[in-house]
């Protein structure tokens, strides 16, 4: 009998690793995944249009995938409104939405429940009742802010938001993004807490992502709306204003999704807590930044991440 060469030796190797690929699917944790706890789900995971929303769709479409199910990121969708709606209409699987956004803009509350953990609870009690689940939150806060340059902050004495209304009118000078400017939780709202009285023209509407550079050069404004977990507060040497009167409700992450998807799919509540409790508003910070300030695909930036802390 002819002895076999080291190629067909090889060729038999690779042969036998296929099948041996092929029969992963009985024992409950696939060749290339960590378990099947969500196998079946399919859809997609939706974001808002900024780059913390681009990254946690990744992060949690990557994660469940690597749990079974078959999921893509859209960060196509401009706008909250029509991400919940997205949402709603089944186009989106779910999404990650922020506690103080869906208790004033989508059940129609018009003051902050007070205390973090208060304020998810009341949000998953009123969004339960629209069909709506929230899974256990993310330690992080999204919350709005208002910053300015460092320099800037010590030249005119301002540390809180109530210091803004004691400066000349030419000084209050805003950038804010334009879905700011309607919130009953954003502008409007902010305008009367504090006692801000300016005119249009002090009030700049700009993209999001162009605040923060506007802010930081200060032609347009001297004020920028900013996001807490943002990475480029610290890069371009910005200060947050102290929101002493406590008017911005808290932004508590969590994912999102329909009480009929998590009902079929139960294991999804299982494997976001394996990720959710990391996100950290330091550890958003960081993986913003790398977005934002070091220019990283959001994908990369996701997988990355989820490689590094042994989820996928």
């Amino acid at each position: 009998m002819k002895k076999p060469t080291i190629l067909s030796f090889l060729a038999l190797t690779a042969v036998g690793a296929l099948a041996l690929a092929g029969c992963s699917s009985g024992g409950g944790v696939a060749a290339d995944g960590k378990g099947d706890e969500v196998a079946g789900l399919t859809g997609s995971v939706g974001a808002k249009d900024f780059s913390e929303q681009y990254i946690l769709a990744h992060l949690t479409s990557a994660l469940l995938n690597a749990h079974g199910a078959d999921t893509d990121a859209n960060t196509q969708v401009v706008g909250s409104a029509n991400v919940r709606a997205a949402l709603e209409s089944d186009d989106f699987m779910g999404y990650w939405e922020y506690t103080g956004t869906s208790w004033i803009t989508y059940n129609n509350n018009t003051a902050p429940v007070k205390g973090e953990e208060a304020q998810f609870e009341a949000t998953k009690e009123a969004d339960a009742a629209n069909g709506i689940a929230w899974l256990d939150p993310a330690p992080l806060n999204n919350t709005y802010a208002f910053a300015i340059r460092a320099d800037k902050a010590d030249e005119l004495g301002v540390k809180t938001l109530s210091d803004i209304a004691d400066l000349p009118i030419d000084e209050q000078t805003f950038c804010i993004e334009s879905e700011f400017s309607t919130r009953d939780d954003g502008w409007p709202g902010l305008k009367t807490a504090y006692g801000l009285d300016v005119p249009d023209s002090n009030v700049a509407l700009l993209d999001t992502g162009v605040i923060y550079t506007a802010t930081e050069k200060g032609d347009d404004c001297n004020f920028g709306e900013v996001f807490q977990t943002d990475g480029r507060i610290t890069a371009l040497d910005l200060v947050v204003l102290g929101d002493d009167l406590e008017f911005f409700p808290v932004y508590q992450g969590a994912f999102t999704l329909k009480q009929s998807t998590l009902d079929e799919y139960p294991g999804v509540a299982e494997v976001m807590a394996l990720m959710s409790d990391k996100l950290t508003t330091e550890e958003m910070q960081k993986l913003n930044a790398l977005a934002d300030v070091d220019g990283e695909d959001p994908e990369d930036i996701a997988n990355d991440w989820l490689t590094e802390q042994g989820l996928i």
